[in-house]
C-alpha cells in the first residue's frame, strides 16, 4: 500500500482567509519591523527592513492577490521571510495579518478545479469546514 505524497504548509491569515504556502520556500518568520519605503517601487512592495545584516525586500501580498483587508484585524504583524535560495529573487519578505500553524497536506487532495488564470494560487486545500487557499511565493515577486 503506497502512501500519498505529502507536503508541510505554513497556513496564515490576510484579511479574513486563510492561505498557506510550502514551507520549504521559508527561511523564517519574524515580527514586522519599521519599514524604510523606498520612492517609485512597485504598488506592492512595501519597502526594505534589516533582517541580520541583509536588506529584505517586504511584499504586501494582498495587494498581488487584490485581497480585501478583514474587519476587526489589526493586522500586518508578522512577516514570512523566504529562502533568498528557493524564492530566486533576493531577500523577499511577505508582510502577513497572522501567522496559524504548519500542517501536512496531501497533495492528491489538492482541489485545482477552482483556479482561475492566476498562476499565484496552486489550487485550495479543504481544512475542517473552511478552505485554504495555496498560493505560489514566487507570483509576488
Amino acid at each position: 500500500m503506497s502512501r500519498a505524497a505529502t507536503t508541510q504548509v505554513l497556513e496564515f491569515g490576510l484579511g479574513d482567509e486563510s492561505y498557506c504556502l510550502d514551507i520549504g520556500y521559508i527561511d523564517e518568520i519574524v515580527d514586522a519591523g519599521e519599514l524604510t519605503r523606498i520612492p517609485n517601487s512597485p504598488p506592492h512592495v512595501e519597502g526594505v527592513m534589516d533582517l541580520r545584516g541583509r536588506t529584505t525586500s517586504i511584499i504586501d501580498p494582498k495587494k498581488v492577490f487584490d485581497i480585501r483587508s478583514g474587519d476587526g484585524h489589526a493586522g500586518r504583524n508578522r512577516i514570512v521571510v523566504f529562502d533568498p535560495d528557493e524564492a530566486g529573487d533576493g531577500a523577499i519578505g511577505w508582510m502577513v495579518d497572522e501567522v496559524y500553524q504548519v500542517i501536512s497536506v496531501d497533495v492528491d487532495s489538492l482541489d485545482e478545479s477552482t483556479l482561475s488564470e492566476d498562476e499565484g494560487v496552486r489550487g485550495v486545500v479543504k481544512r475542517d469546514d473552511r478552505f485554504v487557499v495555496w498560493v505560489d511565493p514566487l507570483a509576488a515577486q
